[in-house]
């Protein structure tokens, strides 16, 4: 005597998200995404924050790489 069991397959339902959870991480996403930016394309010379050619020469491959100009 055998008996079988037939299981229906579930749908997994996507989670809703409220956006009031995800802006903080959104804005810090952002803000770190700017940051980068600067320190890859403007980063240099005269308009330096930091003195000396040290970010520059640290990101300067990734600067050609993005097509920023350093020359």
């Amino acid at each position: 005597m055998s008996t079988s069991t037939t299981f229906a397959p579930t749908i997994a339902e996507p989670i809703a998200i409220p956006v009031r959870d995800i802006l903080p991480w959104a804005i810090f996403v952002g803000l770190l995404a700017l940051l980068a930016i600067y320190f890859v394309g403007a980063e240099q010379g005269a308009i330096s924050i930091i003195p000396g050619m040290y970010i520059h020469e640290f990101v300067h491959d990734g600067r050609h790489f993005l097509a920023f100009p350093c020359h």
